[in-house]
């Protein structure tokens, strides 16, 4: 059970993290490309939802962790969704603190700070998971994370004409969560093999 604020949640998972998976930068290799590649055109051929374009170029730069088959690419797609959730956890107390907007659009902001936080604690489940190979746990938390992101974004439209905040962060963990559980779903039919990890 976590117990970190709001202001602390992005370290807190990011610790998290770190004592699960070594850390490393290396560039990116063909054929690691071509995984990549293939992938993105698989999951979007699948949903519609998913653009290949946004697939490609948020998992090509692999920030965190060089892999070399799909579990550790999906790895690499959770790890950027929780990045994303941490960071506007972050942009949303931001906004608050700036007094910059009208009460319905509070009100909307302190929803969506909620639905962040409990994305978090999904995200971390659904690593966990899927780590585990509970693959159906791991695709049912990514598909809740999904629809916290569209809830957010729909709380703005309920009063007509009212700007909607948080376009941009809600459709890349939208689309971050959607990615990971496509992948998670094409883990779950190969056979089992650790997420190989270059040192």
């Amino acid at each position: 059970m976590w117990h970190c604020s709001f202001s602390s949640l992005s370290l807190c998972c990011l610790l998290l993290l770190s004592t699960i998976i070594p850390t490393h930068c290396y560039l990116i290799s063909p054929s690691l490309l071509d995984l990549i590649n293939s992938t993105c055109k698989e999951c979007s051929d699948k949903s519609a939802d998913i653009n290949y374009d946004f697939c490609v170029t948020s998992l090509q730069p692999i920030p965190v962790t060089h892999v070399t088959n799909l579990q550790g690419v999906g790895i690499v797609a959770m790890e950027l969704a929780l990045a994303n959730a941490t960071n506007t956890i972050s942009t949303i107390e931001h906004m608050l603190s700036s007094k910059e907007f009208d009460p319905f659009a509070i009100d909307c902001l302190k929803d969506c700070l909620e639905l962040y936080a409990d994305a978090i604690a999904m995200l971390v489940d659904a690593f966990t998971a899927f780590l585990s190979e509970h693959f159906d746990i791991a695709t049912v938390l990514m598909r809740t994370v999904m629809d916290a992101a569209s809830t957010c974004g729909e709380g703005f439209t309920e009063k007509k004409g009212e700007l909607i905040l948080l376009a941009k962060e809600n459709y890349n963990l939208f689309q971050l969560s959607d990615i990971s559980s496509c992948i998670i779903k094409q883990v779950s039919f190969v056979p089992s093999q650790p997420p190989n990890v270059s040192s």
